[in-house]
């Protein structure tokens, strides 16, 4: 018991975050999402919030998670079981491109709350129950890359490094998922994508692919707007 009192007393440390350290870890972050050479590998990041998110809708709304595959060209797979129609079915297709957006702002809404490190134990928590979904090696070696370094920050560096990371990661992702929005639209009329997310749902729905992808953006976009809200304007 000693040891998850000191645990949790860890996990829910206020530690404040400057506005210029806000606004640093925000340029970082957009260093890294418009750089080439970084967004390549750190896709993969936003990869795993994507499949996350597909999986956890899919047992939100009843269905069965079947597995979980991440690949090494950064795309992904969520395989649950259920209705092949219905809103569960929609639901879990949309939460995809808009789940790495609506994690950056709960991350954000604890970074604003001043539970920066809190952000880090719950992303070790989201990855400790995707890890039980993985299905292939390159997905289980990219969750397990991804929590050892975030248990590495947790484990070695002082609080204030431990937040500015949190920021860091914040950021990444409200940026991150705007971007691989206009990725998927872009190869969509480069050479069509007929199993993508916003296409199956087209099917489903009888609504355009391309309006699944306005919804995609619209609802990153108000995420990283409301996010750069609370944590820039307070």
């Amino acid at each position: 018991m000693d040891a998850l009192d000191r645990l949790w007393t860890r996990a829910t440390a206020e530690v404040p975050l400057p506005l210029e350290v806000l606004v640093l870890t925000a340029l970082v972050a957009l260093v890294v999402v418009t750089s080439p050479a970084l967004w390549r590998p750190a896709r993969t990041v936003v990869t795993i919030a994507h499949e996350g998110a597909h999986g956890l809708a899919a047992v939100a709304t009843g269905r069965r998670l079947a597995g979980i595959r991440l690949h090494s060209d950064t795309s992904g797979l969520t395989v649950s079981a259920g209705r092949p129609t219905g809103l569960g079915m929609v639901l879990t297709l949309l939460a995809g491109y808009v789940g790495p957006g609506l994690f950056g702002l709960g991350a954000a809404a604890l970074l604003a709350a001043g539970y920066a490190v809190g952000v880090l134990w719950a992303v070790l928590a989201l990855l400790a129950l995707l890890l039980l979904q993985i299905r292939n090696f390159y997905g289980l070696g990219a969750v397990l890359v991804t929590g050892a370094v975030v248990v590495g920050v947790t484990g070695w560096l002082p609080a204030a490094a431990q937040a500015a990371f949190a920021a860091v990661v914040t950021w990444f992702l409200l940026l991150a998922a705007p971007r691989t929005v206009l990725e998927l639209q872009a190869e969509r009329r480069r050479r069509g994508t007929p199993d993508s997310d916003a296409d199956q749902l087209a099917r489903l729905t009888h609504v355009p692919a391309a309006v699944w992808v306005a919804v995609f953006l619209l609802v990153d976009v108000a995420a990283l707007v409301l996010a750069a809200t609370w944590l820039l304007a307070g």
